[in-house]
């Protein structure tokens, strides 16, 4: 069975090759990315509704330890919506929005976890490790225009 250090050790090796450096922007285009690549691997399995109440929980939980991140939402056709937190993850320290991101993804694998027995952990595990921003991205970044993130 796995416990959440694994989680965690997934998600801090995923933060240590993927977002090493990057501005709040691309932080929070890297946590969106993320976001929908991890519901789009679960929604199948676990249904909209499950999922929706799960991704609340969780949000709800980040937002008390970071109450920028109470401004996270669960879109009208699902999935995860950053909101406000755009304009207010540039006014967070970095390490204070990095750990507000791993907060965010080991609670969510976490859950996740427990409620499938982790038979979802290894491909959520694996989808994670796969997400990130383009080069595009990163050199948009640097000019503040807005680009996507990808999973090769």
């Amino acid at each position: 069975m796995i416990d959440q250090g694994e989680h965690e050790a997934s998600v801090d090796a995923w933060l240590e090759r993927r977002a090493r450096g990057l501005s709040p922007s691309a932080l929070l285009r890297l946590l969106e990315a993320a976001l929908g690549a991890l519901w789009a691997r679960t929604v199948t399995t676990l249904g909209e509704v499950t999922l929706t109440a799960i991704a609340t929980r969780v949000l709800h939980n980040a937002s008390e330890r970071f109450p920028p991140f109470a401004s996270i939402r669960i879109g009208a056709d699902g999935g995860i919506q950053l909101g406000d937190l755009r304009e207010k993850g540039s006014s967070l320290p970095d390490s204070e929005l990095v750990q507000g991101i791993r907060f965010v993804l080991v609670e969510l694998l976490t859950v996740l976890g427990k409620l499938t027995a982790e038979i979802l952990t290894p491909e959520l595990h694996a989808e994670l490790a796969e997400v990130e921003l383009t080069e595009e991205a990163a050199g948009d970044d640097k000019r503040g225009t807005k680009s996507e993130g990808k999973r090769p």
